[in-house]
């Protein structure tokens, strides 16, 4: 198995509410079949589907699936860009859990809830500059000369 992640699929309890939420932050969706919806990444996709239909599909019932402990990350240029993000988060109808702010580890960081559940974080880490694209590599890409 090659180490990467295609596509990350969110399963959610109200299809038209997480489509606009996602939306409103400014994503554009790509063509998809009826019942999903498809946000691509720089080099992954977001998909949004039924939770009842994920839970079906995965041959358990609903309630076994939850959001779990996880976070998703999204990665900034700048520490600015985290409270613009975080405010058009809360503005969508999130939930903020963690407003933003210094991270132990030298960074900033929020915290919202999506309106479907899932938990994301909104962070800059100065140890992990972005591509030119935009990507994310744990330790940072080389910058440019």
């Amino acid at each position: 198995m090659e180490q990467r992640i295609s596509l990350i699929t969110l399963g959610v309890p109200d299809m038209e509410v997480a489509t606009s939420f996602y939306e409103a932050l400014g994503w554009q969706r790509a063509q998809s079949p009826d019942g999903v919806v498809a946000f691509d990444l720089i080099s992954q996709t977001l998909g949004l589907y039924p939770i009842e239909k994920l839970a079906e599909d995965i041959g358990l019932p609903v309630e076994a699936l939850g959001t779990g402990a996880m976070t998703l990350s999204h990665n900034t240029r700048s520490a600015q860009e985290v409270d613009v993000l975080m405010e058009a988060a809360r503005t969508a109808g999130a939930e903020v859990l963690r407003p933003a702010g210094e991270a132990f580890w030298g960074g900033y960081i929020g915290y919202f809830r999506a309106p479907d559940g899932h938990i994301w974080e909104i962070a800059h880490n100065p140890f992990s500059p972005l591509s030119e694209d935009g990507a994310f590599r744990w330790n940072g890409f080389p910058e440019a000369d």
